[in-house]
């Protein structure tokens, strides 16, 4: 059942396009690692200039970090299975038996 399934999936470009659609939203789950807490951290920085000068400078929101990096890696190892189940087939070990001997020997 599972091997009609992969069939369809490769016959029919779903599962390249499924694949496509991990990557991306992996990669863009990783780019915004580096651009949210920099955008949030700006924006509380110009936010505490305004409102409240008396208060100390905002922290650099690290927490942000971690959700945007466990869902990246998420999408990427989903990614990853679904291209080694769809494209690479799984290598079979054959049992040769014995080798022959040569006939010049």
């Amino acid at each position: 059942m599972l091997e009609r399934l992969k069939t369809a999936l490769v016959d029919s470009f779903v599962g390249a396009i499924a694949l496509g659609w991990l990557l991306a939203m992996g990669i863009t789950r990783f780019v915004g690692i580096f651009v949210e807490p920099v955008t949030a951290w700006m924006t509380r920085r110009q936010n505490w200039q305004i409102f409240s000068a008396t208060s100390p400078s905002p922290a650099f929101p690290f927490q942000l970090v971690f959700r945007r990096l466990l869902t990246g890696l998420a999408y990427l190892l989903v990614g990853y299975g679904l291209l080694r189940w769809l494209y690479y087939p799984a290598t079979k070990e054959e049992d040769l038996g014995p080798p022959e001997p040569e006939p010049g020997e």
